[in-house]
């Protein structure tokens, strides 16, 4: 199962929850006035905590991200090769 497909089965379930929860009279913890309005804010603290979430992530992933030294030699070494074919066809570098 790829992730999107993970999103949206959860979003679903959440949706269906909240709508019965939201819509319905049949349920009996349902009827106080406390616990219908979290139901209703529900979804706006949910992207709070989904906006949470990703800050920690990408300040997680920037942390620990992994300098390639042996990549960047490379890179190096064909940006030198790049200079001595071009100066070799008639191109001047400062």
């Amino acid at each position: 199962m790829t992730k999107l497909m993970q999103w949206v089965t959860i979003t679903l379930l959440y949706g269906c929850f909240y709508f019965t929860a939201l819509f319905s009279d049949t349920f009996s913890p349902f009827h106080s006035k406390e616990f219908r309005m979290v139901i209703m804010l529900s979804p706006v603290i949910l992207i709070g905590l989904f906006g949470v979430y990703s800050v920690i992530t990408i300040a997680y992933r920037v942390a620990t991200f992994n300098d390639c030294t042996e990549a960047a030699e490379e890179l190096r070494e064909e940006i030198l090769e790049a200079k001595k074919d071009l100066t070799s066809k008639g191109m001047k570098f400062e």
